[in-house]
Order: C-alpha cells, then sequence, then structure tokens
C-alpha cells in the first residue's frame, strides 16, 4: 500500500504525523495506538527515530488513559483454536511492507493467538541491512513468531517435523528445492500453497512445477483461482492442486478507527490541513505503488476530463482533488516523472496532490471522499484498499476486471468501468456522477459498509482460513503416511 508527499506540502514531515498521531491517541484503545505509532515509524522521514523509541513515547503516553480503558467482553472462541500446539512454518519470498508478506504476518499472528507453534523463514533477502526487514523481523519476534534463516539445518528440520508449511506467494516454490533437495517430497503432502498473483510472469516451472503435489493452494479470489487454473494447464501442462478460494477480511485494527467518529474526525481535519484541502472539498484517492498496472496515469487523465465536465456544464460542485498515495520519487522512475508532467502541463497543480510510500492508510480513508481502484490489465487478485475504504463507508470506482468485480456491488457499493484507454471517459462519468448526487454518494458508502460487516471482517477470514486448514491437515496426514 501507500503514499504520496505533495512537493508543496510534504505530509512525509514527522511533525506533522506526530500532529495526528497525538490527536488519535485520545480516542482509540492503547493496543490501537501502538499500533499506529508502529506503523508512523516506518513511514517517518526521520531515519533517526527508530522503532523502539516510537513504540516506548507511546506506551508512555497511553498510560493515563489505560486505567480509563473500558472492560472488553470475552471473546468468542477463535475459528483456527484446533490449531493450538500445532507446529507451522511460514515460508515468504520476501519481507517487505507489500501486500503478500504483511499477510502472511497477519497470519503468523492469528496463528500466534491460538498457541500455534509459529516458524518464519524469507527466501529472498538484501545482504546488507534494511531497516524494514530489521523492524517487522522484531515485531514478530515480540509476538512469539520465531524468525531464522531459510537455508540453514534448522529450517529444513523445522519444515520435517512441522504440522503445516504455508508457501506465499508463487516465488516461495524455489525455496522446495533450493533448500529441501532430497527431502522435497516428505514436505510437499503438508504444503498449502497461498498465492497472490495475477501477472503472467510468475507461470514459471521453475517456481510452480510442484504446485500439483501439495496439499493445496490458496487464492484471494475466484477470477483468480480461474486464471490459475486455465494458465497451469494451457501454459505448463500441469494440473493445480485442490484450490481454495478465500476472500481477504479487515483486521480488527482498522475496523476501530474506520467505526471511531471521532477519531475519523481528527485524521480528516490534520490530513486535509496537511494537504491544502478544506473540509468541504471532495478528495478522490488512489492508494497503490505507482505503476503502470495501478493506473494512476489514466486516473489522472479522467479526474482531469471531469474537472472539464463540470466546467462546461457550469455544474455547482464543491472543488475537486485527486491524491494519488503511493509514490516513490526517490526512484525517478518515467512514470513518476510522467505524471507530474502531466499535472503540470493541464495546469491542475492546486487539485492534485502527491504523497509518499506509507503502512498506513487509515488516515487517508479517513480524509477522502472516494476511493478511486484503478488497477489495469487482469486488475487485482483481490485488492484489500478496497474493502479497507468500504470499511470507512467510501464509494469505490473501480475497474471491471480481477478480485474488484467480488467485492464492488457495481450501482450499489461503487461504480465499475473498463481497464484501459476506454475506461478514462466511464471513469471521468463516475467522478461527475458522485460530485454532483451528495445522498447517492453517502448511500452507496453506507452500503459498502453494511457489504463489509457482513463478509469482510477478521473473523470472516479467520473462519474461511480455519476450513482450509482443516482439510489441508486431514489430507496431509493421509499424503503423508505414504511416506512412513
Amino acid at each position: 500500500m501507500a503514499k504520496h508527499a505533495s512537493a508543496a506540502v510534504g505530509w512525509g514531515h514527522h511533525h506533522l504525523q506526530k500532529r495526528w498521531l497525538l490527536a488519535l491517541l485520545l480516542m482509540l484503545t492503547v493496543s490501537t495506538v501502538i499500533a499506529f505509532f508502529i506503523r508512523a515509524a516506518f513511514d517517518s522521514c526521520d531515519r533517526n527515530v527508530s522503532v523502539d523509541n516510537v513504540i516506548s513515547s507511546a506506551r508512555d503516553s497511553v498510560q493515563v488513559v489505560d486505567n480509563r480503558a473500558p472492560q472488553v467482553a470475552a471473546a468468542k472462541p477463535s475459528p483456527l483454536s484446533f490449531m493450538k500446539s500445532k507446529i507451522v512454518l511460514l515460508v515468504s519470498h520476501e519481507l517487505s511492507l507489500s501486500g503478500g508478506p504483511l499477510l502472511l504476518m497477519e497470519l503468523a499472528f492469528l496463528l500466534r493467538s491460538v498457541g500455534a507453534e509459529v516458524n518464519w523463514v524469507t527466501f529472498m533477502k538484501p545482504s546488507e541491512t534494511d531497516e524494514v526487514i530489521y523492524s517487522l523481523e522484531h515485531k514478530m519476534l515480540d509476538r512469539g513468531v520465531q524468525v531464522f534463516s531459510a537455508f540453514g539445518k534448522e529450517a529444513i528440520d523445522t519444515a520435517l517435523r512441522a504440522d503445516l508449511v504455508v508457501l506465499n506467494t508463487a516465488v516461495a516454490g524455489k525455496w522446495l528445492d533450493y533448500v529441501l533437495k532430497e527431502d522435497v517430497h516428505r514436505v510437499l503432502p503438508k504444503v498449502l500453497w497461498w498465492i497472490h498473483e495475477m501477472r503472467g510472469h510468475y507461470f514459471k516451472l521453475e517456481y510452480v512445477k510442484h504446485l500439483p503435489s501439495v496439499a493445496g493452494a490458496m487464492i484471494d479470489s475466484h477470477v483468480t483461482a480461474e486464471y490459475w487454473k486455465n494458465r497451469t494447464q494451457e501454459r505448463l501442462k500441469i494440473k493445480m492442486p485442490e484450490t481454495y478460494v478465500v476472500h481477504l477480511g479487515n483486521s480488527n485494527e482498522l475496523m476501530q478507527v474506520a467505526e471511531d467518529s471521532v477519531a475519523k474526525r481528527v485524521l480528516r481535519e490534520h490530513v486535509r490541513e496537511s494537504l491544502g484541502v478544506r473540509n468541504d472539498d471532495l478528495l478522490f484517492a488512489l492508494i497503490n505503488s505507482v505503476s503502470r498496472g495501478k493506473g494512476q496515469d489514466l486516473f489522472l487523465r479522467s479526474f482531469y476530463e471531469a474537472l472539464q465536465l463540470i466546467k462546461q456544464k457550469k455544474m455547482q460542485v464543491p472543488p475537486l482533488h485527486a491524491v494519488i498515495v503511493g509514490s516513490d520519487m526517490s526512484a525517478h522512475t518515467k512514470l513518476e516523472m510522467e505524471l507530474r508532467d502531466y499535472v503540470t502541463q493541464k495546469k491542475i497543480q492546486d487539485r492534485v496532490h502527491f504523497v509518499n510510500k506509507t503502512l498506513t492508510v487509515a488516515p487517508y480513508l479517513a480524509a477522502v471522499d472516494v476511493l478511486v481502484q484503478n488497477s489495469q490489465g487482469r486488475g487485482e487478485c483481490f485488492g484489500r484498499i478496497t474493502i479497507e475504504a468500504m470499511a470507512f463507508q467510501l464509494p469505490v470506482l473501480g475497474t471491471a476486471a480481477g478480485g474488484t468485480m467480488e467485492i464492488v456491488v457495481n450501482g450499489t457499493t461503487g461504480f465499475l468501468h473498463p481497464a484501459g484507454k476506454e475506461g478514462v471517459t466511464t471513469l471521468a462519468k463516475h467522478i461527475v456522477k458522485l460530485a454532483t448526487h451528495v445522498e447517492r454518494r453517502l448511500t452507496i458508502g453506507k452500503r459498502g459498509y453494511e457489504r463489509v460487516k457482513e463478509r469482510f471482517l477478521e473473523h470472516h477470514m479467520a473462519e474461511r482460513i480455519g476450513e482450509v486448514l482443516k482439510e489441508v491437515l486431514r489430507k496431509s496426514k493421509i499424503k503423508s503416511s505414504k511416506y512412513l
């Protein structure tokens, strides 16, 4: 997930982050506040601020409100409680702030919460020290997840004694042969492969040749599962294992913020102030790492076209703004420069804002009025930012592709438009439609929130994953007995 910083306002500056964090501090529970401070540490432009210092500061600050926190009712038994005392090895191809590794970390914490022994290895790590990797590994260690090298004897021994091995993403498949070697066939019967990719370059035999032999595959959407089934058979001539579709869910932490009206109001005020956007202005956001596949360039074209339509028809609407959250100007990519050149060429610098990459999306979801999910090609495998936006009662304008079609109900919780250039004008019209119909915009947002409550919460995801893990454990026992 990502965020951009306007050159004019520089929302990435640490003092502005402290401002909304301290305001939020007074309104949320201790656990949520500490989590926000952890995330702020990853986002800070001040590289001298350590994660430990930020967490310590958060804990010191919340001691006053801790005693006044209401008593929480006893939680329902976790649908993953059957995993107590089970040994689990999680294999990630990388450890970063991207969707795949963070999802696997969430699973690690869910399993730890029910008493499972959880072990983590990362297959691809840079040779030099990386601050994000260091921080994420220590976050896992603090939660009782064992983290060790993907290449040593400990990784092999853990894989052999584990009840369950979860491979995260297609690329992680290379670890099987590279590390396990002759022991690979003893481990395959207890492997659950969690796949998030939709791009064609992941369909390489060196990555996925063992897919037919694992206990099962878990994929985030039906359209992606069907794509993998067809692609592996047609291109690689291999058969997918039993495949389970598991839609993701919003974390309890995010829902707590989304349902706190006071916190949302404060976050909205401070983010908008940092961007130079007034409270009554309409703010359309695209929150994703900047790339051709995420469609920021086409979104800006649609936004400009919407501004022209409003001007030509002399519509009476509040000023419209666009924010692109997910920039990385330090990379100096061709697309980053193109986006800024387009904004300058069309003279809409005062209407378009860029925010740097960040893990903390909640403040921006609280601040904007509409989310644009403009992923191109086959779309998103799922697109978790979509359900996060719906939790904040935001209408979603999404491409009619990928997992977005399984989340957004067209005309009810948002509007869908074609991917590619042919979708530019349709998206522009949808922007105008939401800008000119306040009640419709609010109603669509409320319906999106209701849909999240019905099927996209953390406990929904845990229930779905729980059913998959039960089945995989049952199958692995049968398959493993053949190798005894």
